[in-house]
């Protein structure tokens, strides 16, 4: 997902703009000084004006409940994210507002995806679920810093990345898993990338059109946003033994391609072209600016590409808890916001997989 300034280029390390100095047993965010409240206050008028058509071109990426086979989780963290972005908050819990009703949707369908995943893992019986739901309690407890401002327009960019990216490491989890003759973990990745590829579009046709409305204010968050680095969610995730708990799995993740530097690469250069960044116009001179940086920035990534794999080939073994601290060959890629799936190797061969929501 994403993540640079001078980035460092592993899956885990693009995510370390966030203090190694958190303490994770203490389910606490870094202590540092937290921007609120970015966006300025007449732009909330934006998406106040945008109700009726994202009702209209928004609302019909969501699917209908009586087609959902699989549920899930709940997914706190993320919606409260959501909530507190001004603009487009649901202010009642029940507001029928365009914006809310997309919110609450879009949780529902996402919680879905869990419950599913959570029950597969439960009835594989190769895990210590303990572990794992001892993880889940402190990934929430902590919370997640991903830098949003409470701005709808750093929010919107962020959560494109997100879909699209989840889509991506879905597929490949399918593609893995029947590889290994695993039919039913790859139908379950299979649908669950379909619904974040509509996820997806909904999120990039929001930016699509704040760039049509306000395409000064739009590139200007889109290079704040990559300059931020779009911090993953699960950066703080522990298990009550390992504090580096997300380095370790991420490492194995960009080696076995599930999701990996290059693909954050190909994202961002694919927004840069579905949203025509590079033939913006009118643009003042930061707004000029950040249409450099954001235009030039794949390519001084790609140049780092080459290092992160090297990394990732030196990655220790590591004896990881949800699994009976087995000391295996280990990849994880992350599905969405809070839920990771794990792949266990011995030998090179698939002997066991999970999920963690």
């Amino acid at each position: 997902m994403g993540y640079h300034t001078s980035p460092k280029f592993s899956v885990a390390s693009m995510h370390r703009s966030v203090s190694r100095e958190v303490t994770k047993k203490t389910f606490s965010s870094p202590h540092k000084i937290q921007v609120t409240h970015s966006m300025p206050p007449h732009k909330i008028e934006i998406f106040k004006s945008m109700e009726n058509w994202v009702e209209e071109n928004v609302l019909i990426h969501l699917k209908p409940v009586e087609k959902y086979m699989i549920t899930e989780e709940a997914l706190p963290t993320y919606q409260t994210q959501i909530n507190i972005t001004d603009g487009i908050r649901d202010e009642t819990g029940a507001s029928p507002s365009s914006w809310a009703t997309w919110t609450r949707a879009w949780t529902a369908e996402e919680n879905r995806h869990g419950d599913l995943l959570n029950k597969y893992l439960y009835l594989s019986g190769r895990v210590d679920m303990k572990q794992i739901e001892k993880t889940i309690q402190y990934l929430i407890r902590a919370g997640m810093d991903v830098q949003m401002e409470n701005n709808p327009y750093l929010l919107f960019i962020y959560t494109s990345f997100q879909e699209r990216a989840t889509f991506i490491s879905h597929g490949n989890t399918a593609r893995l898993a029947n590889q290994h003759g695993d039919k039913s973990l790859a139908q379950i990745c299979g649908i669950i990338a379909s619904d974040e590829k509509r996820h997806e579009t909904a999120y990039t046709k929001i930016v699509e059109k704040l760039f049509e409305i306000d395409p000064n204010g739009t590139v200007l968050a889109f290079a704040d946003r990559m300059r931020k680095k779009i911090t993953m969610p699960g950066l703080l995730m522990y298990d009550g033994c390992d504090d580096d708990l997300f380095e370790h799995f991420s490492a194995v993740a960009q080696r076995l391609g599930v999701y990996t530097a290059k693909d954050y690469v190909d994202n961002l250069e694919f927004f840069v072209e579905r949203w025509n960044v590079e033939k913006l116009t009118g643009l003042s001179s930061e707004g000029r600016k950040a249409q450099d940086y954001v235009c030039g920035l794949a390519q001084r990534l790609r140049k780092l590409e080459e290092r992160a794999q090297e990394k990732v080939k030196q990655a220790p073994t590591i004896p990881f808890s949800w699994i009976f601290d087995r000391e295996i060959y280990q990849v994880i890629y992350k599905c969405k916001p809070s839920m990771f799936l794990y792949l266990n190797f011995n030998n090179h061969d698939l002997i066991s997989y999970h999920f963690l929501e």
